[in-house]
Parts: structure tokens; sequence; C-alpha cells
């Protein structure tokens, strides 16, 4: 009888725990996630998303646990070994060149991928109207677009995107999520989205994980968090999830 082979996930997280020096501030974190997903991680401040992020991305060594891409380990705190093998964070503070231009700040991520400018061009139009201004000139959401053009164009396997809607007005991060829905469906990448503005990170989410005091607490598909916004407001603040068989007492109980 033939063996069947299995590919890997796209993407894997086992026990990652993260912080700074001695402390400890993500307490063990563990994701399997095949290509098209997106994922979302959301949580109160200061629950340790930007930390997690971080670290998977080889910013800040891991304090345990290990990350894979297809299979293949990463290497703690690398992180140019994290983007050779298809890992690629969008940073809060968008990390874009500001004196150079949207082509130059593209060409300059680009390296020797094969995607072209004009590939680019057509998941963000605007961009192609202003490519020849530098991304100091560029309107917030402007930069942010240009942000994720920037790991688009280097053909991620994994897309981390850490807070997308910081100070952009709802309309404008509307504009972007389409765009990283087509990157995941398209590519087949997986994407995860820390993101504050819950009600918009539901709508392109696959899953759904909430963070708390560096521990996931709730891990569900996003559309059952979207249509129970009670379960999700207990969760950020610490109630522990409801469970399915615990009724009420009754009066002979009371």
């Amino acid at each position: 009888m033939t063996a069947v082979s299995v590919a890997p996930p796209v993407f894997e997280c086992d026990q990652v725990r993260a912080g700074y020096g001695p402390v400890e501030v993500v307490h063990g974190f563990s994701l399997t996630a095949n290509g098209g997903t997106i994922v979302t991680v959301l949580g109160p401040n200061g629950a340790g998303k930007t930390t997690l992020l971080a670290t998977i991305a080889g910013l800040y060594p891991a304090q345990g646990g290990s990350v894979t891409v297809l299979g293949n380990p990463l290497k703690n705190g690398r992180p140019r070994a994290a983007s050779r093998a298809g890992l690629v964070l969008v940073a809060d503070d968008r990390s874009l060149f500001t004196a150079l231009t949207i082509d130059q700040n593209l060409e300059a991520a680009r390296g020797r991928h094969k995607m072209s400018l004009s590939d680019v061009f057509d998941l963000f139009p605007p961009l192609a109207q202003r490519r020849r201004v530098t991304a100091g000139n560029l309107s917030g959401g402007e930069q942010q677009m240009l942000a994720i053009a920037r790991a688009v164009i280097q053909e991620p396997r994994v897309l981390l995107i850490d807070e997308m809607s910081m100070g952009l007005a709802p309309v404008i991060v509307e504009s972007l999520l389409p765009i990283v829905k087509r990157v995941a469906t398209e590519a087949g990448a997986v994407v995860l989205l820390v993101e504050q503005h819950v009600g918009l990170a539901l709508e392109i989410a696959d899953r759904a994980l909430v963070m708390t005091h560096g521990n996931i607490t709730l891990d569900r598909p996003a559309i059952d968090l979207a249509e129970d916004p009670a379960l999700l407001e207990a969760t950020y603040f610490g109630a522990p999830e409801p469970s399915a068989d615990t009724n009420p007492p009754g009066p002979e109980q009371q």
C-alpha cells in the first residue's frame, strides 16, 4: 500500500513564549494555519499582541517554542532568515523609507522576487497615481497602503500585520481589507492580523483568537464572535467562557 504524503501546514507556532529579558509577556502561543487563512488576534492593550508578532518575525528572540513555515523551522531571533522563508511583517510604525518615492520603496522591498510593480499597482491603484511622491508626503492611509504593498511584493507565504487601522479612519481601513483578503486567497498565504478595530477584523477573518495577559483565552471561528459580541466582551474583561451545558440553578438547587 502506497503511503500518502501530507503537505505540512503553511504556518505553525508551537508554544511560543516571548518577552523582554527575564520578563515573559506571551505564555505559550500555539497556532496551525493552512494557506488562504486569515487569523485575527484580538485583545486589550498590553495583552502581548505586538510582542508576539515581533517575536514570530524574529525581531526579538523567543524565550521558548518554535515557528515553522511550510514545515521548515525558523531560526530564533533571525529576521532576515524569517523573511527569506516567506514570513513578512507589516509593523505598526509602517517602517517606510520616507525620503524615497513609492516606486523606490517598492523596488527596495522587491529584491529578487518576481512580482512586478505593475502587479502591485493592480492591487493598489491609488499608489500608481502617486508613484513618484515620497513616502513622507503621503497621507496616513496612503502610507499604510504602501506598507502593505511593500510586504505583498515580497510574495509572502505568511503575512503578519500589526494594527493596520492605527491612526486611520474606518472608511480607509475598509478599503484595505479586501486587498488583504485577496493576498490570502489568491496567493494562498496565511495572514495573522492584530487589530483593535474588532468589527472590521472579524469581517475578513476566518478565525479569531482573543489574547489577554499573554494567553489565548478564546479561539473561535470569526463569524461566531461577530454574531456573539457578548462573548467577545466577556472574554476581553476576563470572564470565563460560558459552558454549553451550564444552566441556571432551579429552586431546588438554591
